[in-house]
């Protein structure tokens, strides 16, 4: 049997009940060169059987004899790979339609790459919006480039599934998922440091379908704090870098970063309401040690939001996230 092209890892994490759709969408490409492994653990979020891996050779179903959570699970479907580029996939994904053409497609052009970054779109409250990356992709457009060259990349969310992995570049690296939540963050920055050419495909190829925004499957034992890790892992990968190539990514990173903690700060149901102060505290100490020299805030609402994390005073922060909140309130009541 010859090497498919692509091999796609879905942790089997069902939550939500839309694996089954996952899958279709991936077995009805109208491109045959790929194979599925699904990687289901002892996690009770796992269902008991997958109809697409008894009824299609495509598919595989890899069992886990215990519960590992979504990162060891990516990793363990990695290792069964054949594949030259890896897509890490979760249940809430839809494929789009004529997606693996156009991937393999692009591949062909650029047989060396060892990251094809693509769009996606997420599905929430009936509406369908951009993926947080389309700017700096359309930027980007039909040129090769090493990720490190492209600085820019690194401000933008870490998602595992919005790119192909080269399967070389995976083992030859050593890439893994850690354990805890927030898993892709430090590994997809690690293929960015690693990768030496990069190329893009400007269409939105993937939909996340997310129900709740929360993250879905983490390892026994994590918690919303391992964010902290995988960050602190991410600027540590930054020493093997020459120092012009460190000075230029570290902003777009940090910037990336504080997005993050204040977005998981807004996201309701994310953090407890006793853990709140803790969060912000240990968010406001990675700002003040890890903020690069000269650093230039966000302007406008952000950047104040910036201001009140750099300050490292909670009840501050509070206090204006409270008015801003009976300002929108007002706003909506008088129709202004």
């Amino acid at each position: 049997m010859p090497q498919p092209l692509l091999s796609v890892v879905v942790p089997a994490y069902d939550q939500q009940g839309q694996l089954s759709a996952c899958l279709d969408s991936v077995l009805g490409q109208s491109f045959g060169g790929f194979e599925v492994i699904v990687v289901a653990d002892r996690s009770p979020e796992c269902p008991a059987g997958v109809a697409q891996a008894e009824g299609d050779e495509r598919v595989s179903l890899l069992r886990l004899n215990a519960a590992v959570g979504v990162g060891r699970a990516r990793n363990a479907g990695a290792a069964r790979a054949s594949g030259r580029y890896l897509l890490f996939l979760d249940a809430d994904h839809l494929v789009s339609p004529g997606a693996f053409l156009s991937l393999a497609d692009r591949v062909r052009e650029v047989p060396d790459a060892d990251l094809l970054l693509f769009g996606h779109t997420r599905l929430h409250r009936g509406r369908v919006w951009p993926g947080a990356a389309e700017a700096a992709l359309d930027r980007l457009g039909e040129e090769v480039f090493a990720p490190t060259e492209r600085s820019e990349l690194f401000g933008v969310p870490a998602q595992a599934w919005d790119r192909l992995i080269s399967r070389e570049l995976w083992i030859g690296e050593r890439l893994a998922f850690p354990d805890g939540q927030y898993e892709e963050v430090s590994t997809v920055h690690h293929a960015l440091l690693r990768a030496r050419r990069a190329a893009v495909l400007p269409r939105e190829l993937v939909q996340l379908r997310r129900r709740q925004t929360v993250h879905p499957a983490g390892s026994p034992g994590s918690t919303v704090f391992d964010l902290f890790d995988q960050y602190e892992q991410s600027f540590e990968l930054l020493e093997g870098l020459s120092l012009a190539t460190a000075q230029e990514v570290r902003p777009h990173l940090f910037r990336r970063m504080v997005r993050h903690y204040l977005f998981v700060l807004d996201l309701a149901g994310c953090v407890s309401r006793t853990e709140r102060p803790q969060f912000f505290h240990r968010a406001a100490e990675h700002y003040r040690r890890l903020q690069p020299a000269g650093f230039q805030r966000p302007a406008g609402r952000e950047g104040v939001k910036f201001s009140l994390l750099a300050g490292g005073s909670y009840s501050a922060f509070e206090v204006a996230k409270l008015t801003q909140i009976a300002r929108t309130a007002v706003a909506g009541r008088t129709g202004l």
